[in-house]
């Protein structure tokens, strides 16, 4: 049978990190590779507790069908929370609780971006929100990442570049994938460019709770004064990723549009785990609860970083992450990582290459991502091994 597929899907490829994932059966293989939050912060004895009671007193509510924008203590308390924390949300916003950050990114882009639009990016950029564009006939153009973001002029230039630009998307801080930080001065020019250009922004904020080191850095969105700047994140990186409970917060015209479109997807949200989300906000010291994680991160994140350190010898470069998930690296006497990453993988590690987040399909990678959230500490130190193992006997 000839299959013909639309346009809007005849050119995605299967994301490189979910086929990365089916070689993690063997159970012999390390994986740097994942962006899962560690088994280890999974509050799971409140989470029986929590379920349980919404089960015995909230039953009927819990196992029915719900309103789309989303349960409406939940919303409240996502506006409050990300208000005192980040100062995100003015007058004119409000919250949409989504099927995890994901859908957040998809559904705006869906809403604001007709076929043939351009969304800029960072580059390299997380290869969740790319798909999205690109399953929405959209063109993506990346500003390349320079120190520790993007160049302000260079974003400039991006934007008069593709006079069909409508949306910027940018994870400002703890960028996936390189764990990088935006600074201050740079997010307020990208907030001017987008003002003087008419351009909306999609600030992708799911690991800012995660800092563990250095001085909180100003969230786009609290800048934001005409509802310019969408903001999305989800509790999978401090609850649980398995619930798929995320949020946006945007001016009330979004909001309402994105709910309707919303609604064709999945109706709503599974409203048991955002009663159980409402629940850990509100009978839950949730910020205890982070401290424990950041105290985790940090560890892990020291652990791996002083074993990159071990390396020396110029033949490898690497981030350094305040916060998050990630480290990005890159070994400047190599001239084709994809096969170096191929080469580790051989050897039962797992690493995601830089091509699987670059907005250009077909731009060889410029380095690789390292996860040190998920594995155990001795396979850090195993998989630091066989990284370096790797890197002698290669250059």
């Amino acid at each position: 049978m000839d299959l013909v597929f639309s346009e809007n899907t005849k050119d995605l490829k299967p994301s490189a990190i979910r086929e990365i994932f089916k070689s993690l059966t063997d159970p012999s293989v390390i994986s740097f590779a994942a962006g899962n939050p560690s088994p280890q912060s999974f509050p799971v004895s409140d989470f029986r507790r929590f379920t349980d009671e919404v089960l015995k007193n909230s039953a009927d509510a819990a196992l029915q069908y719900g309103i789309t924008e989303g349960f409406t203590p939940l919303r409240a308390d996502v506006l409050e929370r990300n208000k005192r924390i980040f100062n995100a949300g003015k007058e004119f916003d409000c919250a949409i609780i989504t099927s995890g950050g994901q859908q957040g990114i998809d559904l705006t882009a869906k809403v604001l971006c007709s076929r043939g639009d351009t969304v800029i990016c960072e580059e390299p950029t997380f290869i969740g929100a790319l798909n999205a564009f690109r399953a929405h006939g959209l063109n993506t153009a990346g500003v390349p990442m320079c120190g520790d973001s993007i160049d302000p002029d260079e974003l400039e230039i991006t934007v008069k570049a593709n006079k069909n630009a409508k949306l910027l998307y940018l994870i400002p801080t703890f960028q996936n994938p390189t764990g990088r930080t935006m600074p201050l001065d740079v997010r307020k020019r990208c907030l001017q460019i987008a003002e003087k250009y008419g351009l909306i922004i999609l600030e992708d904020n799911p690991y800012g709770e995660l800092r563990f080191e250095g001085e909180e850095v100003p969230t786009i969105k609290s800048m934001d004064e005409d509802g310019r700047v969408v903001y999305c994140s989800s509790f999978s990186k401090i609850l649980s990723s398995g619930m798929r409970v995320g949020y946006v917060i945007a001016h009330n015209e979004i909001a309402t549009k994105i709910a309707v479109c919303k609604q064709v997807n999945d109706v709503h949200t599974n409203l048991l785990f955002q009663m159980v989300c409402h629940k850990f906000m509100t009978e839950f010291d949730l910020d205890a609860h982070i401290n424990k994680i950041r105290k985790l991160y940090r560890e892990k994140s020291a652990l791996m970083l002083s074993r990159l350190d071990e390396i020396g010898g110029g033949r490898i470069e690497y981030t350094r992450p305040n916060g998050g998930l990630f480290i990005w690296a890159s070994l400047p006497g190599c001239g084709d990582h994809d096969a170096f990453v191929k080469k580790l993988v051989s050897k039962k590690l797992a690493v995601v290459p830089g091509s699987t987040f670059s907005c250009d399909v077909r731009s060889p990678a410029q380095g690789f991502r390292l996860n040190y959230s998920t594995p155990p500490d001795e396979q850090i130190i195993k998989g630091v091994n066989i990284l370096k193992e790797t890197i002698n006997e290669s250059y």
